[in-house]
């Protein structure tokens, strides 16, 4: 627990991993278990699909007001993927942290190294890599979410993917789920405490050095 007088800058946590690693389980269950952390919210230009809330899923964008937000620089990181532009906009995630909101990001090693490049040492990210690409491949034909084919490319693009591990701040291997959540809460907690965030701080200490002197002996 921090002092009334001493605000804390929110985190910028990026997870980032091959698809079937393990990424997005651990991002669910840590918003379940952190009220503190919420989930970054793209824009994009891609239709929306059946069941989706503007706002809630993505914020849905026509590809003109996505370039005129380019053109602004009102994103964080921005890439086209499958023909549809995605972005992170700026001003809501710079208004979390302004509050001491952290904010979780789901993104690839592309979107890291832009977003790196933006915030200046901001950033927290880790890499989730899986135990080996046997075990990734077996993940990801139990989810039974994808095709043969769509599990081949998944798998082609694995090793890409993996080979930028070397990129992020922190990385673990998902042996198991309830094991790398701890972790990654562990890593959070640690980067929440860390000293350039705790605004006030500062004044806080001061107090000690401007007691007056023989205080700490009257108070015997």
């Amino acid at each position: 627990m921090l002092p009334q007088n001493i605000n804390r800058r929110g985190v910028m946590l990026v997870l980032s991993s091959p698809s079937g690693a393990g990424k997005t389980t651990i991002s669910r269950r840590l918003m379940e278990e952190d009220s503190g952390i919420s989930v970054s919210i793209s824009a994009t230009t891609r239709p929306k699909r059946a069941g989706e809330i503007d706002g809630v899923h993505y914020h849905f964008v026509s590809r003109e007001k996505f370039e005129e937000m380019i053109r602004n620089e009102e994103f964080l990181e921005h890439a086209t993927v499958f023909g549809n532009l995605y972005g992170t906009p700026r001003k809501p995630v710079e208004e979390a942290l302004e509050r001491g909101q952290d904010i979780l990001f789901d993104i690839d090693w592309q979107g890291t190294q832009q977003m790196k490049a933006v915030v200046q040492g901001e950033l927290v990210s880790i890499f989730i890599l899986p135990p080996s690409l046997e075990e990734l491949k077996d993940r990801l034909q139990a989810r039974g979410q994808d095709s043969g084919e769509e599990i081949a490319f998944r798998m082609s693009r694995a090793m890409d993917e993996i080979s930028h591990y070397g990129e992020y701040h922190y990385a673990l291997i998902n042996y198991d789920i309830d094991d790398s959540l701890t972790r990654v809460q562990s890593i959070l907690e640690a980067e929440r405490m860390k000293r350039r965030r705790l605004l006030g701080l500062a004044d806080f200490v001061r107090k000690f050095t401007e007691a007056p002197a023989g205080a700490e002996r009257h108070a015997d």
